[in-house]
């Protein structure tokens, strides 16, 4: 039973207010403690604070309630790839409400709001692990939290030079990509960064890997699709000291000389999905499928 519910989000566009009307007197009607990430609290109207009664706020994975049964993001994918920086190893579900653009993750439209919370408190919706890809360096480059849900990128820091970088798989040399950058991104991750380069869509559960090089200087350099119990090694050469590597939403500049270590993580995200809202249901209503434009 679902007893306590984590709020997360950045901020509620106005067209949007009469929406998280409805959520917040669903959370009421269900009488459950409701905490909420604090930089939501101040950026939310104040009338949303006074009718949720919150019970407590939190700012990071360090204050935040490891009993929580359940969190909330609403926002788009990138605030979903937020909310997982916070819940990390809690295996506290996470459901997505879309108020951003695409929503991959947050695939309960706004339309969805009621009849989605109501299939949650009834116990009508299925929890899906997902795992992460993890990085690792000699020199620690993301110290809070090194590890992604979509995609590890590395890319060209400037606008004019390609990088080169050498992709060994279990300690076998595959291929020394000439490129604007390259993707290394999870089954969950296929249809974000990948899929715009030319990447594979892969089922959730299908447990791989999808390698992509972004515009390759060769054109018969392919996106592949590898195991995910397979170590991937990424050494870079660039005529510039630095280079981008991004973890999702988050990237830093490194030393162009780096030695990147890529692996599945050792735990995994929990998302709740209800049942009208499987992953088949939201590539056809993402992309369009079935779509006749002549219509």
């Amino acid at each position: 039973m679902i007893k306590k519910i984590a709020l997360f989000g950045n901020k509620i566009k106005p067209e949007f207010f009469g929406y998280f009307l409805i959520l917040c007197n669903k959370l009421i009607e269900e009488k459950v403690e409701i905490y909420i990430y604090k930089t939501f609290l101040e950026n939310i109207d104040e009338e949303f604070s006074k009718i949720l009664n919150v019970n407590g706020t939190y700012t990071c994975f360090y204050d935040l309630n490891p009993d929580i049964d359940l969190m909330i993001c609403v926002g788009g994918d990138g605030t979903f790839l937020e909310a997982v920086t916070i819940v990390r190893t809690l295996n506290i579900p996470i459901v997505g409400i879309n108020s951003g653009r695409l929503g991959f993750l947050t695939n309960i439209s706004k339309n969805e709001i009621e009849a989605s919370i109501n299939s949650i408190f009834e116990g009508n919706y299925n929890i899906e692990s997902r795992y992460l890809l993890e990085l690792t360096s000699p020199s620690p480059l993301f110290p809070d939290f090194n590890f992604a849900l979509n995609d590890i990128t590395v890319h060209k820091l400037d606008t004019s030079s390609m990088i080169e970088i050498n992709a060994s798989l279990n300690e076998n040399f595959l291929n020394c990509y000439r490129a604007d950058g390259l993707i290394v991104s999870t089954s969950t991750g296929s249809t974000a960064y990948s899929l715009s380069v030319g990447g594979p869509i892969l089922l959730p559960d299908a447990n791989g890997f999808v390698i992509s090089p972004i515009a390759p200087h060769n054109l018969n350099a392919r996106p592949m699709v590898i195991p995910d119990n397979y170590i991937i090694k990424l050494t870079i050469q660039s005529r510039t000291e630095n280079c981008l590597i991004s973890l999702d939403h988050r990237s830093i500049a490194i030393d162009s000389s780096a030695e990147l270590t890529i692996k599945k993580s050792s735990f995994s995200i929990k998302i709740l999905q209800c049942p009208d809202n499987n992953f088949f249901s939201t590539l056809r209503q993402k992309l369009m499928w079935g779509v006749d434009a002549r219509n």
